[in-house]
């Protein structure tokens, strides 16, 4: 897949009483506004006009809390909140949908139990180190092909091209950052901080281990390196979405110190699906210590 023809892009549009910054995620049916400035009422106009023309079935929009109003009026509904989202502020995920089967979660009882049981775990403050034979090192643009073969092998689907080469290129010159364990010469487990310098935040995503690798906990050694490299540069907003079926990621979260912040109903396509997504999210200036 070449970069010009992704299944996605991201563009500006303004007009005479706003701008926003659109994401149109054809590949996830998805249109999400991700910034805003200006007149609300005439930002979800035109976004409802947009979502309709490409045929999309779910409209996101990352608003701030004075704008809440105004979106539960034009219908669209609270699924999660991002803490520190916008340079210390709040965002507040209001979701649109345009069919009952995408609306209607088909295992939301189920991801309920697991929520509860991960929230349930014990946080116990303990210094994770690696097993012999394994290294941890932050990638280069000379590994993308290793982790796009990684990628490929792991996930059916996924929301973004991550088994392409290319694409995993121009995210990391746009500044995100992979972190990588090593076994034997081979890169075997890897996670990364994609970092929007604008509102310093940074997302946890990309986490992906080879089968018979993870026993060892990877994802929690692989996230707090990530952690103190943000820490570094000065962006204490970390957060994550996590599938909800996935007891593994959300505890490993939950043990690192983040917070539960919602649920975003079948919000992309991994693996074979739609996948409702947990909200994480982590204030790094807290000094909440090293989590199990």
């Amino acid at each position: 897949m070449s970069i010009q023809n992704l299944p996605f892009f991201t563009r500006i549009e303004t007009g005479e009483s706003f701008t926003m910054e659109l994401y149109l995620d054809h590949a996830n049916q998805r249109l999400r506004i991700d910034d805003y400035r200006g007149n609300i009422k005439t930002v979800i106009t035109r976004s409802l006009v947009i979502t309709q023309e490409h045929g999309f079935t779910k409209l996101i929009l990352k608003a701030r809390q004075e704008d809440l109003s105004a979106t539960l009026a034009r219908g669209f509904v609270l699924e999660g909140i991002l803490k520190k989202y916008f340079h210390g502020n709040d965002a507040y995920c209001m979701a649109l949908y345009f069919t009952d089967e995408r609306r209607t979660s088909d295992d939301w009882m189920k991801e309920d139990k697991i929520i509860q049981d991960v929230i349930d775990i014990p946080r116990v403050i303990e210094k994770r180190q690696l097993p012999e034979d394994y290294s941890l090192r932050f990638a280069e643009v000379k590994d993308a092909h290793e982790l796009a073969k990684l990628y490929g092998e792991i996930f059916e689907t996924y929301p973004t091209p991550m088994n392409d080469a290319g694409y995993i290129k121009k995210v990391m010159e746009e500044g995100t950052i992979f972190s990588v364990i090593q076994y034997e010469g081979s890169i075997v487990s890897a996670a990364s901080a994609e970092v929007c310098e604008r509102y310093h935040h940074a997302e946890m995503t990309d986490c992906a281990t080879i089968p018979h690798h993870r026993k060892h906990g990877f994802m929690k050694v692989l996230i707090s390196s990530l952690e103190q490299e943000l820490i570094r540069k000065n962006i204490y907003c970390s957060y994550s979405l996590a599938r909800s079926l996935s007891m593994g990621m959300n505890a490993v979260f939950h043990q690192l110190g983040y917070e539960y912040g919602g649920r975003l109903t079948k919000n992309c396509n991994i693996w074979d699906k739609y996948e409702d997504m947990n909200i994480w999210g982590k204030d790094l200036s807290s000094g909440d210590g090293d989590f199990k």
